[in-house]
Parts: structure tokens; sequence; C-alpha cells
């Protein structure tokens, strides 16, 4: 078996919360995953990220990758790229736009998350001169 692209497990990833696959998201991310929350800026565990998801507390209606780009550096991958998404958290609906920073490394044939920060993607009000 050849090693997976860390686009790939990227993919994987985004596939895993719209579809609110828990078991996939458990494999995919490292056990002390980090995630930088892209609405509240909180840091969230592996487990409380897991936790949300399970509950279905956060749900992912549309997740679509506008761009993406992937660095390697030997069994490290660092992928940044923007997305828009849809969806609902706690029963509130949003929609917002991101810049996100991913952080894989190499695990065996795969790759693994560590850590996943959003930035969302607020309209500036255009400056009077």
């Amino acid at each position: 078996m050849s090693k997976q692209m860390p686009e790939a497990a990227e993919r994987e990833f985004f596939r895993a919360m719209v579809e609110a696959d828990k078991h996939s998201l458990d494999r995919l991310l490292a056990d002390d995953f980090v995630l930088i929350d892209v609405m509240t800026a909180s840091e969230v565990s592996k487990a409380a990220f897991l936790e949300v998801i399970a509950d279905c507390r956060l749900r992912l209606d549309v997740v679509d990758r506008i761009d993406c780009r992937v660095r390697t550096f030997g069994e490290v991958a660092v992928i940044t790229g923007q997305t828009e998404m849809s969806g609902s958290f706690n029963g509130r609906a949003f929609e917002l736009n991101s810049r996100y920073t991913h952080v894989l490394v190499a695990h065996g044939n795969s790759w693994r998350m560590v850590s996943a920060q959003g930035t969302q993607i607020v309209a500036r009000p255009a400056m009077a001169l």
C-alpha cells in the first residue's frame, strides 16, 4: 500500500465532518489534536470536538474548499486554504467563509491531523476618502 497523500486525509476530514462520522474523525485526528475554533477562537481538544460531532451540536451541511496549498516537510504537512461553509451550532444556523491552517503528521501509511485553526473572513466596510 502506498502512502496516502496529506490532501486526501484533509478531504476525508471535511467529508467526515459533513457526515458526522465520529469514527473516521477519531482515526484521522491525533490523540493530542487541538482545534482553534473559527467562530469562538477557543481551543478545543479532540475529545471535546468528537463529542460536539457525536451529539450533533455541530452540523455542517456544506463545506466547499475554495483553494488549498499543501507543503510537506518530511513527515509533516502544512495545508492552508479557504472554505465556504454552512450548517448549525447548537441549533443556530450559520454561513461563513474562512481561511484555515491544518497541520498533519505522517503516521505509518496515512496522515493524522494534529492541529487545525480557522479564521473567519469578515467583509470590511469600504473606507471613505
